[in-house]
């Protein structure tokens, strides 16, 4: 696991093998949103990301699939699935970023919302 502090102020957690579990990692994610501290964590497929505005997501780049997990601070509710070996996540919509802009679409409602202020830029690299 590396940590490292950017400009930003966004900092970069790595986690390999299997020295993490998906639930706890939604859990320090929210945490970090919470504290209105912008964070992304990189787990296999999936990153993880908070802001300092208080929302938290988890994506799935290569199929564009996201769950927001914080939104001002709050926590929100999320459904997971986890074995020693597997796991799901609920997605309830799709994302793309349009340079700046992070849009998601919302399965349920049909909404889309964009966003600015979030670190698109770096989320895009972890593509």
């Amino acid at each position: 696991m590396g940590r490292r502090k950017s400009k930003h102020r966004t900092e970069r957690r790595w986690l390999t093998g299997k020295s993490f579990r998906l639930a706890d990692e939604v859990r320090y994610i929210q945490d970090r949103a919470a504290k209105h501290d912008g964070r992304i964590v990189t787990l296999g497929q999936l990153v993880l990301f908070s802001t300092a505005s208080g929302d938290a997501w988890v994506l799935d780049p290569a199929d564009h699939l996201a769950t927001q997990l914080a939104r001002d601070g709050d926590p929100l509710p999320v459904n997971i699935q986890e074995t020693d070996t597997a796991f799901t996540i609920g997605w309830n919509g799709h994302y793309r970023i349009d340079g700046a802009a992070f849009v998601y679409s919302d399965r349920e409602s049909g909404r889309v919302i964009t966003i600015l202020g979030y670190p698109t830029h770096r989320i895009s690299q972890q593509a």
